[in-house]
């Protein structure tokens, strides 16, 4: 079988490399493609994952409409000379057009139900729409859905150790306290409109954080002047095991907040934006507090940082999501295989 991975954001990279080694093993060939997003092409390289680069992010919408004809274009030359079977993509809009026109049979996972615009131009021309039970809505006779979150392929036990070594790569000892945030560009083109922490909630959060230990930040918009000694620089490959032992992490961005409560920590999304996976992490295992109001978020963040308890809390309440959910890497694998 032949297997096209079209990565789209740097979350993606991690979320098939576990099942691309799979299926190398099992005798398929795999060929990975990527847009230049952030720290996508230097993940790619870490994990030493060869790939052609099609296209490079541009800002607003009419950047990514160019962008979108620009990658789908070249998409269609690798796929003329690779000739997959089938191609794979979370949020599928990279892939489908060139998918349909060419006969190659495509496979989109998505979690995003407030992508509106995009999924609204990809969803049609999908073969298979893969998707959390989490998911709020249902998509039709293609939708697939799977007991599992996208982020599982790679945080479940089976699939994730963490590495101790990163926290003296970092300055920390393994036990002492610290905090992970992260705050977004609010550049996607479902990001319009929505809101997370403003300069001043950062500013109080990190000053009272700092009393319950370190504070690491990851920021793809620049910071105030303050708090750039706070932004930490460790190879992308490591940043789950700070998620992994870390006492906190609040952010604008679903994905790390999902990472964060699948490895048990105590996890806050600050975002106007709602995701099904989101609320069931939130309503049902009790491992995600999600707000939209900046000042909320910030009150929600000390009250559970100056909680010594509050972590092994959380393993307890993870152990009961992963007993209930999937190994998302396994049943991707096999679902693939079954379409030979």
């Amino acid at each position: 079988m032949r297997i096209l991975i079209d990565i789209s954001h740097p979350a993606h990279v991690h979320f098939f490399k576990h099942a691309s080694r799979i299926w190398q093993e099992h005798g398929h060939a795999v060929k990975f493609v990527a847009r230049n997003k952030e720290i996508t092409f230097q993940l790619l390289e870490d994990y030493q994952i060869p790939y052609r680069g099609l296209s490079t992010i541009r800002k607003g919408l009419t950047g990514l409409a160019v962008e979108l004809i620009e990658h789908q274009s070249r998409l269609a030359g690798v796929a003329r000379e690779f000739k997959p079977d089938v191609m794979l993509n979370i949020g599928g809009t990279f892939i489908v057009h060139a998918g349909k026109l060419m006969g190659i049979r495509t496979v989109v996972f998505t979690d995003t139900e407030h992508a509106k615009l995009s999924n609204g131009i990809t969803f049609p021309f999908a073969t298979w729409i893969c998707t959390p039970t989490a998911y709020m809505n249902d998509l039709g006779r293609k939708q697939v859905r799977y007991n599992g979150y996208q982020e599982l392929a790679y945080t479940h036990p089976n699939r994730f150790i963490p590495n101790p070594q990163t926290l003296a790569e970092c300055g920390l000892s393994e036990g002492e306290p610290f905090s992970v945030l992260r705050f977004v560009s609010w550049g996607a083109s479902h990001d319009v409109g929505q809101l997370g922490l403003s300069d001043d909630d950062k500013l109080t959060l990190v000053k009272n954080l700092r009393e319950h230990g370190k504070v690491l930040i990851t920021s793809e918009t620049p910071l105030p002047a303050e708090l750039e000694p706070f932004k930490f620089r460790v190879s992308p490959t490591r940043i789950h095991d700070l998620l992994y032992y870390a006492n906190l992490y609040i952010g604008e961005g679903a994905t790390m907040a999902s990472e964060a409560a699948q490895f048990g920590t105590p996890s806050i999304y600050i975002n106007t934006l709602v995701l099904g996976y989101i609320n069931e992490l939130s309503r049902e295992y009790g491992l995600v507090e999600h707000y939209t109001v900046g000042q909320e978020a910030v009150a929600a963040a000390l009250r559970l940082a100056s909680n010594p308890d509050q972590k092994q809390v959380h393993q307890q309440r993870r152990q009961r999501m992963l007993a209930e959910k999937i190994d998302v890497t396994a049943w991707m694998v096999e679902f693939v295989e079954k379409l030979q």
